[in-house]
């Protein structure tokens, strides 16, 4: 999600705009799949099924979206846009780094929990680059670079942060750990991070000495 190589996305894609050329039907279907998702699982993501639920026959969906693939690379779309959304709002008017830190891992925890069908498949296995809106993975990892200043310590802390998140969302830590001990795990992975940040470069996640410095290569 976070590219320490490609430049940070501009103009309607990083906005958050549908994709140009979809129907409205389309932006039906692929609503229904984001419901079925995460009601009942991935492999609900089925023609046949989404058919179904929409009350028409499965190679009507064909008209609309070409494939099986062509619906999960609008899903994953729909998740990067959203996420980029609410992690670009939770850095805003926040220049302390540990504040900014904290508040951009809560937003991240927060949206992935809360959809975690959708998370794992937007983020799980290969990631279908070629098929995707120019630029958005870059936009919505975009504000970990923001937050730290320096493309690979934003890439740690996204791996920290989805790692965090996989682990939760399996239930792979004890019993005893979960809440307010998985809190304070967060907590400090946001302290050792603005640690980082601070030391190596000082001034809010806004501030023109904290602005990314790409090299597309």
């Amino acid at each position: 999600m976070v590219d320490v190589e490609g430049p940070v996305a501009e103009g309607p894609v990083a906005n958050g705009e549908g994709k140009p050329g979809r129907s409205a039907r389309a932006g039906q279907i692929v609503a229904t799949a984001r419901l079925l998702l995460e009601r009942e699982g991935p492999e609900a993501l089925t023609m046949r099924r989404l058919g179904e639920e929409l009350g028409i026959r499965a190679p009507s969906l064909y008209k609309h979206l070409a494939s099986k693939k062509a619906i999960e690379v609008a899903l994953i779309e729909e998740a990067f846009r959203d996420i980029g959304a609410a992690l670009h709002a939770a850095l805003e008017g926040r220049d302390d780094p540990v504040d900014a830190t904290r508040n951009l891992l809560a937003t991240y925890r927060r949206f992935s929990l809360a959809q975690p069908n959708l998370y794992r498949l937007a983020t799980a296995g290969r990631l279908p680059r070629e098929d995707l809106a120019p630029g958005l993975e870059d936009w919505a990892g975009e504000p970990f670079l923001l937050v730290t200043g320096e493309p690979h310590l934003a890439q740690a802390l996204w791996s920290f942060a989805h790692g965090m998140v996989i682990l939760e969302i399996d239930g792979r830590y004890p019993r005893e750990a979960r809440d307010s001990e998985l809190d304070r795990t967060w907590e400090a992975g946001a302290a050792a991070f603005a640690g980082l940040v601070s030391r190596g470069r000082p001034g809010g996640p806004r501030s023109p000495a904290r602005s990314p410095e790409w090299d597309p290569g």
